[in-house]
Protein backbone atom coordinates (compact mmCIF):
# COMPACT_ATOMS: atom_id res chain seq x y z
CA UNK A 1 0.00 0.00 0.00
CA UNK A 2 1.22 3.48 -0.86
CA UNK A 3 0.88 6.74 1.00
CA UNK A 4 1.45 10.35 0.05
CA UNK A 5 2.73 13.11 2.34
CA UNK A 6 1.56 16.56 1.24
CA UNK A 7 2.62 20.00 2.53
CA UNK A 8 -0.48 21.37 4.25
CA UNK A 9 -1.60 24.89 5.08
CA UNK A 10 -1.95 25.36 8.84
CA UNK A 11 -5.10 27.46 8.48
CA UNK A 12 -6.77 24.66 6.48
CA UNK A 13 -5.80 22.11 9.15
CA UNK A 14 -6.92 24.33 12.02
CA UNK A 15 -10.32 25.09 10.45
CA UNK A 16 -11.11 21.44 9.75
CA UNK A 17 -9.78 20.07 13.04
CA UNK A 18 -12.44 22.20 14.74
CA UNK A 19 -15.15 20.47 12.64
CA UNK A 20 -14.90 16.72 13.32
CA UNK A 21 -18.39 16.20 11.90
CA UNK A 22 -17.00 16.62 8.36
CA UNK A 23 -16.27 13.12 7.09
CA UNK A 24 -15.08 14.23 3.66
CA UNK A 25 -12.80 17.20 3.00
CA UNK A 26 -11.22 18.85 -0.02
CA UNK A 27 -7.44 19.06 -0.05
CA UNK A 28 -7.21 21.66 -2.78
CA UNK A 29 -4.11 23.05 -4.45
CA UNK A 30 -3.59 26.11 -6.68
CA UNK A 31 -2.01 23.81 -9.26
CA UNK A 32 -4.18 22.44 -12.07
CA UNK A 33 -1.98 19.36 -12.46
CA UNK A 34 -3.76 16.02 -12.25
CA UNK A 35 -2.92 13.96 -9.16
CA UNK A 36 -1.78 10.43 -9.92
CA UNK A 37 0.33 9.48 -6.92
CA UNK A 38 -2.36 7.36 -5.21
CA UNK A 39 -5.15 4.99 -6.09
CA UNK A 40 -8.54 5.45 -4.40
CA UNK A 41 -8.39 4.08 -0.87
CA UNK A 42 -4.70 4.78 -0.25
CA UNK A 43 -3.54 7.07 2.55
CA UNK A 44 -2.96 10.80 2.28
CA UNK A 45 -0.97 12.46 5.09
CA UNK A 46 -1.19 16.14 6.08
CA UNK A 47 2.34 17.47 6.62
CA UNK A 48 1.99 20.92 8.20
CA UNK A 49 4.18 23.58 6.64
CA UNK A 50 6.91 25.48 8.51
CA UNK A 51 7.25 26.45 11.27
CA UNK A 52 5.20 23.43 12.42
CA UNK A 53 6.84 20.74 10.27
CA UNK A 54 4.88 17.75 11.57
CA UNK A 55 2.22 15.31 10.44
CA UNK A 56 -1.09 16.81 11.55
CA UNK A 57 -3.34 13.98 10.39
CA UNK A 58 -4.31 11.76 7.49
CA UNK A 59 -7.25 10.35 5.55
CA UNK A 60 -8.30 8.13 2.65
CA UNK A 61 -7.74 9.49 -0.84
CA UNK A 62 -10.98 9.02 -2.78
CA UNK A 63 -10.99 11.09 -5.95
CA UNK A 64 -9.08 13.82 -7.73
CA UNK A 65 -10.48 16.48 -10.05
CA UNK A 66 -9.72 19.92 -11.45
CA UNK A 67 -12.60 22.30 -10.76
CA UNK A 68 -13.34 26.02 -10.97
CA UNK A 69 -13.27 27.58 -7.52
CA UNK A 70 -17.02 28.25 -7.53
CA UNK A 71 -17.73 24.56 -8.11
CA UNK A 72 -15.22 23.48 -5.46
CA UNK A 73 -17.18 25.64 -3.03
CA UNK A 74 -20.52 24.39 -4.36
CA UNK A 75 -19.45 20.77 -3.96
CA UNK A 76 -17.53 20.88 -0.66
CA UNK A 77 -18.59 24.09 1.10
CA UNK A 78 -16.78 24.52 4.45
CA UNK A 79 -15.03 21.18 3.85
CA UNK A 80 -12.66 23.29 1.72
CA UNK A 81 -11.22 24.51 5.01
CA UNK A 82 -12.70 28.02 4.82
CA UNK A 83 -15.86 29.71 6.05
CA UNK A 84 -16.98 31.01 2.65
CA UNK A 85 -16.04 31.32 -1.02
CA UNK A 86 -14.41 34.73 -0.55
CA UNK A 87 -12.04 33.28 2.05
CA UNK A 88 -11.30 30.33 -0.23
CA UNK A 89 -10.33 32.68 -3.07
CA UNK A 90 -8.14 34.74 -0.76
CA UNK A 91 -6.33 31.64 0.45
CA UNK A 92 -5.85 30.33 -3.10
CA UNK A 93 -4.29 33.65 -4.06
CA UNK A 94 -2.03 33.65 -1.00
CA UNK A 95 -0.83 30.10 -1.55
CA UNK A 96 -0.34 30.67 -5.28
CA UNK A 97 2.02 33.50 -4.27
CA UNK A 98 3.30 35.42 -7.25
CA UNK A 99 1.72 33.06 -9.76
CA UNK A 100 1.64 34.20 -13.36
CA UNK A 101 -2.01 33.18 -13.51
CA UNK A 102 -3.13 36.62 -12.41
CA UNK A 103 -5.74 37.51 -9.75
CA UNK A 104 -7.92 34.70 -8.48
CA UNK A 105 -11.67 34.71 -9.09
CA UNK A 106 -14.56 32.27 -8.96
CA UNK A 107 -13.56 30.86 -12.37
CA UNK A 108 -9.99 30.03 -11.31
CA UNK A 109 -9.37 26.31 -11.76
CA UNK A 110 -7.79 24.43 -8.86
CA UNK A 111 -6.76 20.87 -8.14
CA UNK A 112 -9.17 19.15 -5.73
CA UNK A 113 -8.51 15.92 -3.82
CA UNK A 114 -11.46 14.40 -1.96
CA UNK A 115 -10.22 12.90 1.32
CA UNK A 116 -12.59 10.67 3.30
CA UNK A 117 -12.56 9.79 7.00
CA UNK A 118 -9.97 12.46 7.88
CA UNK A 119 -8.24 12.39 11.24
CA UNK A 120 -6.73 15.62 12.58
CA UNK A 121 -4.27 15.32 15.46
CA UNK A 122 -4.16 17.97 18.20
CA UNK A 123 -0.79 19.78 18.42
CA UNK A 124 0.43 17.69 21.35
CA UNK A 125 -0.16 14.51 19.32
CA UNK A 126 1.52 15.52 16.06
CA UNK A 127 3.67 12.84 14.45
CA UNK A 128 7.24 13.42 13.28
CA UNK A 129 7.78 13.73 9.54
CA UNK A 130 9.71 10.84 7.92
CA UNK A 131 13.45 11.10 8.48
CA UNK A 132 14.12 11.38 4.75
CA UNK A 133 11.80 14.35 4.23
CA UNK A 134 13.53 17.37 2.70
CA UNK A 135 12.59 21.03 3.12
CA UNK A 136 12.86 21.51 -0.64
CA UNK A 137 9.83 19.28 -1.30
CA UNK A 138 6.99 21.46 -2.59
CA UNK A 139 4.23 19.22 -3.92
CA UNK A 140 4.66 16.18 -1.69
CA UNK A 141 6.29 12.77 -1.63
CA UNK A 142 5.04 9.21 -2.01
CA UNK A 143 5.96 6.37 0.37
CA UNK A 144 5.70 2.61 0.45
CA UNK A 145 3.79 2.04 3.69
CA UNK A 146 4.89 -1.58 3.95
CA UNK A 147 8.53 -0.85 4.75
CA UNK A 148 11.09 1.70 5.91
CA UNK A 149 10.13 5.29 6.63
CA UNK A 150 6.67 4.76 5.18
CA UNK A 151 5.90 1.84 7.48
CA UNK A 152 7.05 3.80 10.53
CA UNK A 153 4.88 6.76 9.53
CA UNK A 154 1.86 4.50 9.03
CA UNK A 155 2.29 2.75 12.39
CA UNK A 156 2.74 6.02 14.29
CA UNK A 157 -0.33 7.62 12.70
CA UNK A 158 -2.53 4.56 13.30
CA UNK A 159 -1.39 4.40 16.94
CA UNK A 160 -2.09 8.12 17.41
CA UNK A 161 -5.54 7.82 15.84
CA UNK A 162 -6.35 4.87 18.10
CA UNK A 163 -5.21 6.77 21.19
CA UNK A 164 -7.41 9.73 20.27
CA UNK A 165 -10.34 7.31 19.92
CA UNK A 166 -9.66 5.71 23.29
CA UNK A 167 -12.97 6.89 24.70
CA UNK A 168 -14.86 4.63 22.29
CA UNK A 169 -14.81 0.89 21.68
CA UNK A 170 -12.53 1.35 18.68
CA UNK A 171 -9.11 -0.23 19.20
CA UNK A 172 -5.90 0.07 17.21
CA UNK A 173 -6.66 -3.06 15.17
CA UNK A 174 -10.00 -1.60 14.10
CA UNK A 175 -8.38 1.71 13.17
CA UNK A 176 -5.76 -0.15 11.14
CA UNK A 177 -8.48 -2.13 9.35
CA UNK A 178 -10.35 1.08 8.50
CA UNK A 179 -7.26 2.65 6.95
CA UNK A 180 -5.51 -0.49 5.75
CA UNK A 181 -5.23 -2.47 2.50
CA UNK A 182 -8.87 -3.64 2.64
CA UNK A 183 -9.91 -0.12 1.67
CA UNK A 184 -8.28 -0.63 -1.72
CA UNK A 185 -11.13 -2.91 -2.80
CA UNK A 186 -13.66 -0.11 -3.25
CA UNK A 187 -13.44 3.04 -1.13
CA UNK A 188 -16.76 4.55 -0.16
CA UNK A 189 -17.65 7.80 -1.88
CA UNK A 190 -18.99 10.71 0.11
CA UNK A 191 -21.60 13.12 -1.23
CA UNK A 192 -18.96 15.45 -2.68
CA UNK A 193 -16.83 12.75 -4.32
CA UNK A 194 -20.04 11.15 -5.64
CA UNK A 195 -20.87 14.34 -7.48
CA UNK A 196 -17.36 14.67 -8.90
CA UNK A 197 -17.24 11.01 -9.94
CA UNK A 198 -20.63 11.04 -11.69
CA UNK A 199 -19.88 14.19 -13.67
CA UNK A 200 -16.43 12.90 -14.63
CA UNK A 201 -17.87 9.57 -15.80
CA UNK A 202 -20.15 11.37 -18.26
CA UNK A 203 -17.62 14.01 -19.33
CA UNK A 204 -19.51 16.68 -17.36
CA UNK A 205 -22.54 16.50 -19.68
CA UNK A 206 -26.21 15.94 -18.96
CA UNK A 207 -26.86 12.28 -19.75
CA UNK A 208 -30.12 13.15 -21.55
CA UNK A 209 -29.63 16.47 -23.33
CA UNK A 210 -25.85 16.60 -23.63
CA UNK A 211 -25.87 20.01 -21.91
CA UNK A 212 -22.37 20.82 -20.68
CA UNK A 213 -22.84 24.23 -19.01
CA UNK A 214 -21.37 23.11 -15.70
CA UNK A 215 -23.41 25.44 -13.44
CA UNK A 216 -26.64 23.67 -14.46
CA UNK A 217 -25.46 20.03 -14.59
CA UNK A 218 -25.96 18.16 -11.33
CA UNK A 219 -25.36 14.62 -10.06
CA UNK A 220 -28.68 12.93 -9.31
CA UNK A 221 -29.07 9.77 -7.27
CA UNK A 222 -31.20 7.18 -9.06
CA UNK A 223 -32.16 5.66 -5.72
CA UNK A 224 -31.81 8.29 -2.98
CA UNK A 225 -29.33 7.73 -0.18
CA UNK A 226 -32.21 8.02 2.31
CA UNK A 227 -33.99 5.14 0.53
CA UNK A 228 -30.97 2.85 0.70
CA UNK A 229 -29.15 4.01 -2.42
CA UNK A 230 -25.38 4.38 -2.41
CA UNK A 231 -23.04 7.24 -3.22
CA UNK A 232 -21.83 5.21 -6.22
CA UNK A 233 -21.33 6.18 -9.85
CA UNK A 234 -23.66 3.41 -11.03
CA UNK A 235 -26.38 4.92 -8.79
CA UNK A 236 -25.93 8.35 -10.35
CA UNK A 237 -26.92 10.34 -13.41
CA UNK A 238 -25.67 13.78 -14.47
CA UNK A 239 -28.80 15.76 -15.27
CA UNK A 240 -29.60 19.32 -16.17
CA UNK A 241 -30.92 21.02 -13.06
CA UNK A 242 -34.58 21.10 -14.15
CA UNK A 243 -34.47 17.44 -15.22
CA UNK A 244 -32.85 16.53 -11.90
CA UNK A 245 -35.76 18.10 -10.07
CA UNK A 246 -38.31 16.36 -12.30
CA UNK A 247 -36.46 13.04 -11.90
CA UNK A 248 -36.47 13.29 -8.11
CA UNK A 249 -40.21 14.06 -8.13
CA UNK A 250 -41.05 11.28 -10.57
CA UNK A 251 -42.12 13.38 -13.55
CA UNK A 252 -39.39 11.79 -15.69
CA UNK A 253 -37.63 8.44 -15.46
CA UNK A 254 -35.64 5.98 -17.55
CA UNK A 255 -37.17 2.85 -19.03
CA UNK A 256 -35.28 -0.47 -18.98
CA UNK A 257 -33.98 0.31 -22.49
CA UNK A 258 -32.52 3.60 -21.15
CA UNK A 259 -35.02 5.79 -23.02
CA UNK A 260 -36.52 8.80 -21.26
CA UNK A 261 -40.10 8.50 -20.03
CA UNK A 262 -42.00 11.75 -19.41
CA UNK A 263 -45.08 11.52 -17.20
CA UNK A 264 -48.48 12.71 -18.44
CA UNK A 265 -48.85 14.21 -14.96
CA UNK A 266 -46.84 17.23 -16.11
CA UNK A 267 -49.60 18.24 -18.51
CA UNK A 268 -52.45 17.12 -16.25
CA UNK A 269 -51.21 19.08 -13.23
CA UNK A 270 -49.64 22.13 -14.86
CA UNK A 271 -51.11 22.29 -18.39
CA UNK A 272 -47.56 22.65 -19.59
CA UNK A 273 -44.37 20.69 -20.19
CA UNK A 274 -44.02 20.77 -23.96
CA UNK A 275 -40.26 21.29 -23.72
CA UNK A 276 -40.06 18.04 -21.75
CA UNK A 277 -42.44 16.05 -23.94
CA UNK A 278 -40.10 16.89 -26.81
CA UNK A 279 -37.50 14.81 -24.94
CA UNK A 280 -39.79 11.76 -24.69
CA UNK A 281 -37.89 8.68 -25.85
CA UNK A 282 -34.48 10.38 -25.83
CA UNK A 283 -31.78 7.79 -25.18
CA UNK A 284 -29.33 7.95 -22.31
CA UNK A 285 -25.87 9.08 -23.37
CA UNK A 286 -23.81 6.34 -21.71
CA UNK A 287 -20.55 6.91 -19.81
CA UNK A 288 -17.29 5.93 -21.46
CA UNK A 289 -16.60 3.15 -18.95
CA UNK A 290 -19.23 0.35 -19.08
CA UNK A 291 -18.69 -0.25 -15.35
CA UNK A 292 -20.12 3.21 -14.68
CA UNK A 293 -23.43 2.57 -16.46
CA UNK A 294 -26.60 2.96 -14.37
CA UNK A 295 -27.46 0.04 -12.12
CA UNK A 296 -30.37 -1.90 -13.62
CA UNK A 297 -32.03 -2.58 -10.27
CA UNK A 298 -31.84 1.09 -9.25
CA UNK A 299 -33.38 2.20 -12.57
CA UNK A 300 -36.14 -0.38 -12.21
CA UNK A 301 -36.84 0.84 -8.68
CA UNK A 302 -37.15 4.44 -9.86
CA UNK A 303 -39.35 3.56 -12.84
CA UNK A 304 -41.67 1.34 -10.78
CA UNK A 305 -41.73 3.19 -7.46
CA UNK A 306 -41.15 6.87 -8.21
CA UNK A 307 -42.27 7.57 -11.78
CA UNK A 308 -45.77 9.06 -12.04
CA UNK A 309 -47.53 6.89 -14.59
Amino acid sequence: MRGFVAPTDYGWYQFLRARPELREVNFWRPSQNRFGALDPGELFFFKLKAPHNAIGGFGLFTRGAVLPAWEAWDVFGPANGTADLAELLARIERLAGGSARGPMNVDTWIGCLAINEPVFFPPDEWVDVPADWRREIVSGKGYDLSSGHGRLLYERCIATAAALDAGSTTDEAAIAARYGPAQLVKPRLGQASFRIAVLDAYSKRCAITGERSLPVVEAAHIKPFAAGGAHAVENGLPLRRDLHRLFDLGYVSLRPDHSLAVSKALHEQFENGRVYYDLEGAMLRPPADPDDRPDRAALEWHYEEVFRR
